[in-house]
């Protein structure tokens, strides 16, 4: 409160005029303070609902993101365990024709050294043959040869 001096009264007390004068002024800066308190208030309103708003945008991508990324876990999953389960039946396949392979060369070196000695013997089977042939040829000539001497005495004795 001012006290100017030249409008108190004779009781020493202010006058009404001036009382109202020193309120107006406490009230202007209140007023003033109310209305900055206002537009601080009003602009952290504004800032508040543009954070909410980017806040509502990022939840919402965050929510199209995890679900792009989870539909490409379930597009790769399925792919992993299709190739890892090929991958383990080729495997199995592999260690089972390992063995029929082994099988397989074995059977065929014995079938190979079966054919060999079959030809062999076949070979000599036909060279056999071809010896009796002759034998008996011979033997046919040598026996037609004996009836025609024995003929001829045949008949030389008749």
């Amino acid at each position: 409160m001012k006290n100017t001096g030249a409008n108190t009264g004779s009781s020493g007390r202010l006058s009404t005029e001036e009382i109202n004068e020193e309120d107006e002024i406490p009230r202007l800066d209140i007023s003033k303070f109310q209305a900055r308190e206002e537009e601080i208030e009003r602009r952290k309103k504004e800032v508040r609902e543009k954070v909410e708003l980017q806040l509502g945008r990022a939840e919402e991508e965050t929510r199209r993101l995890t679900h792009i990324w989870e539909e490409l876990e379930v597009l790769a999953d399925p792919l992993r365990k299709e190739v890892a389960i090929v991958r383990k039946k080729i495997d199995m396949a592999y260690k089972e024709l390992k063995p029929l392979g082994q099988s397989c060369q074995k059977k065929e070196k014995e079938y190979k050294e079966a054919l060999e000695a079959f030809n062999e013997k076949n070979k000599e089977r036909a060279q056999l043959v071809a010896t009796l042939m002759e034998l008996l040829t011979e033997s046919e000539k040598q026996r037609m040869k004996k009836l025609e001497e024995l003929s001829k005495i045949m008949e030389s004795i008749r």
